[in-house]
């Protein structure tokens, strides 16, 4: 008997990356233009929960307006014997997988990134109740993952609940961070991969270790030791680190062969701390980019919250489709908050050193992580909205980035030089020109200082065209 019979809509692997445009929304949960969303799962003792008890805090789907947004939080609570608070984090992250299994139902991202949308025809079909999405969630958790014995689902849309929600649930995502920040990669022989987002990036596969969290932000070095153990043939499992081939760069040979696998060819080296050369993939759900500003020759870093342009002019939309899909792109490298406090942070790049500008938020989260030196010379929103903004900036803060930067040349003098015209007019057909003398005159160019010429010369032209006409003109 199929677990889903009584569920107005299907449910199972095949819908897993179907995308929602916002022409077919019914409703948006979460998402970039909520402040206050989140996701978040608590380890419990068997007697202090009430299994398959799903509660909706706020108004339900058949209360919301078709295509609008709502804060959003879904908070479930999960006891069994073998179940231990280091199981979290990834029961957590499953909440991507298995929200996705819904026909029309579409989840991003993790933690308090949250984005889910409803279709216009899921809900139409009859999926008009949160309790749905409660209950395919409890019957997806105990079919796929038997520790867990005993679950309850709590669903908040009240704007105010998920608000005070919110900052209790930042808090533990913080205390779980903190767990693995005393260790070094050098520790362990093992590190852990993750493969939950294949669906929507075959070739990307996340290496967690102690020292680079995954990309969500979502599950640490301890959160894959504790799954693989449960959860042995799952998508989180061990990676034998294997022989180190280059230290700075954060290269092993174990990771490679296991990378090479998983991408079936298509990935054959990845090196852990750069953006350049071999960078780990991405595939879409990271909380931060690294961006390349070729213009300063250094890094600005923007999140996924942050809803301005960079200081470049891109948005963090644009900047993310640049890495996104499991691709190797020199200069563009999806993160985790988390990575950004590691002593391995882009070490191979010069690590902070590297970066010229991050979003204030960012700053405000990284502070106490950062060489102490280097913050006051770090731009944010708030200090440059330009590139020649920055440049001065860096200038006037003594950046480190400057010293490697060439010194300007002056502009070289203009030798004054006479102008030699030709007036002609001819069928062009295809030809090669040996040179051609023109007049900056003849040309639209425009302030030139008084009694100043240009020569501009054309040397093996290939023109093709039907006729080139070209004329004196007397002042």
């Amino acid at each position: 008997m199929s677990l889903f019979e009584d569920i107005p809509v299907d449910v199972g692997i095949i819908y897993e990356g179907e995308r929602i445009r916002g022409r077919d929304m019914q409703i948006e949960l979460g998402g970039p233009r909520e402040d206050y969303k989140f996701e978040l799962v608590r380890a419990r003792e068997m007697d202090e929960i009430e299994d398959g008890k799903i509660t909706i805090i706020g108004k339900d789907l058949d209360e919301l307006d078709e295509g609008t947004n709502t804060a959003f939080g879904l908070f479930i609570e999960v006891a069994g014997e073998e179940i231990e608070k280091d199981l979290e984090g990834v029961i957590e992250r499953r909440l991507h997988e298995y929200v996705n299994f819904i026909e029309g139902f579409m989840h991003l991202n993790q933690r308090y990134d949250i984005q889910m949308r409803l279709s216009k025809k899921s809900y139409k079909k009859g999926f008009t109740s949160l309790k749905i999405l409660g209950e395919i969630l409890i019957r997806l958790y105990k079919s796929e993952l038997p520790f867990i014995e005993k679950m309850q689902v709590s669903i908040i849309t009240d704007p105010e609940k998920v608000k005070e929600m919110y900052q209790e649930a930042l808090e533990i995502y913080e205390s779980r961070d903190a767990r693995a920040r005393g260790m070094s990669d050098d520790e362990v022989d093992v590190f852990y991969g993750c493969s939950l987002c294949q669906s929507f990036a075959p070739t990307h596969l996340c290496v967690i270790t102690p020292q680079r969290y995954a990309n969500c932000g979502a599950i640490s070095w301890f959160d894959g030791n504790a799954t693989a153990k449960v959860d042995p043939k799952g998508p989180v499992f061990e990676i034998p680190k294997g022989a180190l081939i280059d230290a700075v760069t954060g290269e092993y040979e174990g990771v490679n062969q296991v990378i090479r696998e998983k991408s079936l060819g298509e990935i054959e080296r990845v090196q852990l701390y750069t953006g350049f050369g071999y960078p780990h993939t991405s595939c879409g759900c990271f909380e931060g980019c690294a961006f390349w500003i070729p213009e300063v020759d250094a890094y600005g870093v923007v999140h996924r919250n942050f809803k301005e342009k960079t200081v470049n002019g891109l948005d963090f939309v644009t900047i993310s489709d640049l890495t996104a899909g499991g691709r190797q792109v020199d200069g563009f490298h999806g993160l985790s908050i988390e990575y950004m406090r590691s002593p391995k942070f882009m070490q191979a790049d010069g690590g902070w050193d590297k970066v010229v500008w991050i979003p204030q938020d960012i700053m405000d989260r990284t502070k106490e992580f950062m060489p102490p030196e280097i913050i006051p010379k770090i731009a944010t929103e708030n200090d440059v909205s330009n590139l020649d903004e920055l440049k001065k900036w860096l200038r006037d803060k003594n950046h480190p980035i400057v010293d490697t930067w060439k010194p300007e040349e002056a502009p070289k003098p203009i030798a004054e030089a006479q102008p030699q015209i030709m007036s002609q007019q001819m069928p062009m057909t295809g030809f090669t020109m040996p040179s051609l003398e023109l007049p900056a005159s003849a040309l639209p160019i425009q302030g030139l200082p008084q009694g100043v010429n240009l020569k501009i010369i054309l040397k093996n032209v290939k023109i093709r065209a039907e006729k080139v006409i070209i004329r004196a003109e007397k002042e």
